[in-house]
């Protein structure tokens, strides 16, 4: 019989240390958040404040967030699900959708810090990298970028929210490398075609392209936008409107869909003993008279 050296032995089992229950899902690269969270020893409990966002199926979550022992504190937060009171229905998951909503949030935390009138930002969005300078007043509000999972390629909407808290205001630190528009050839970003992705002009062209090429396919992928009387020709001036509107009144605003006056159940009501008996006796007498029946039937048959 062959020699097996035992890989594993008792002493591997009794040090192994099991891994963080959100990395063993996936869900946090722990070794990118202690970099994000970790505060010098010289600032006495001053809260590390990060730009979080996150992007679902439907929707568009930015976030600024600040780690404490007890866990994660939430300042501010702004969606894109908002974006229809500021007039922006349809499109609420792309780039030019994910610069609103970090817009969004820049001027509601700078508003909730009476920080909005000091700092306005850069108001008329043309494509160029923006940073804000500080005033004579208080320092313009920092936070560092938090992408999560994401992986950080060139045009990722990550960084139109980003472009967007920068245009509101914010201080984050950043590169123009990775917003849409950036030439690995020459090293520079372009200032059109960022502009373009932030007005929603990659979304007007894809619908020019549709009807002439696929008339049936544009009805198909764009039919919201053609509810609402949305064309290709009128959409940066949509999107222009949306951006007045965000700076006018950053205030959250209150849904104006009723409370449901019962909630809806996913789950079984648990029942009581006696509920439970007096099922069990009816189910039985069921059973008792269906076994009746088809007993007389059999005599009949006879």
């Amino acid at each position: 019989m062959a020699f097996v050296k035992a890989q594993k032995s008792k002493a591997y089992f009794k040090r192994y240390q099991v891994k963080y229950k959100r990395r063993r899902e996936g869900k946090t690269d722990y070794r990118a958040r202690i970099r994000l969270i970790n505060q010098d020893k010289n600032k006495f409990n001053t809260p590390k404040y990060r730009f979080v966002v996150r992007f679902t199926n439907k929707d568009i979550v930015a976030q600024i967030v600040s780690a404490s022992i007890a866990g994660d504190m939430i300042l501010a937060a702004a969606y894109s699900h908002e974006l229809p009171h500021y007039g922006l229905e349809v499109g609420l998951t792309n780039y030019a959708a994910a610069y609103c909503t970090g817009l969004l949030l820049a001027r509601r935390v700078l508003k909730m810090l009476e920080m909005d009138q000091e700092y306005e930002g850069n108001v008329e969005a043309n494509g160029e990298d923006f940073s804000v300078e500080p005033t004579e007043g208080r320092r313009p509000f920092r936070a560092l970028l938090d992408v999560g999972l994401v992986r950080t390629t060139t045009g990722n909407r990550v960084f139109g929210a980003l472009k967007g808290a920068l245009d509101g205001g914010l201080d984050i630190p950043h590169s123009e490398k990775r917003f849409a528009g950036f030439s690995k050839d020459n090293k520079q970003l372009d200032p059109e075609v960022h502009r373009k992705y932030i007005y929603g002009g990659h979304v007007a062209a894809y619908m020019n392209t549709l009807i002439e090429d696929e008339p049936e396919k544009y009805q198909s992928h764009f039919s919201d936008y053609i509810k609402r009387g949305i064309e290709a020709d009128n959409i940066e001036e949509l999107y222009k409107k949306v951006h007045a509107a965000i700076r006018a009144d950053p205030t959250l605003k209150k849904s104006d869909k009723p409370q449901p006056k019962e909630h809806k159940r996913y789950n079984l009501k648990k029942l009581t003993y006696d509920e439970r008996k007096a099922r069990l006796i009816e189910r039985l007498n069921v059973l008792n008279s269906v076994a009746q029946g088809n007993d007389d039937e059999d005599e009949d048959d006879e």
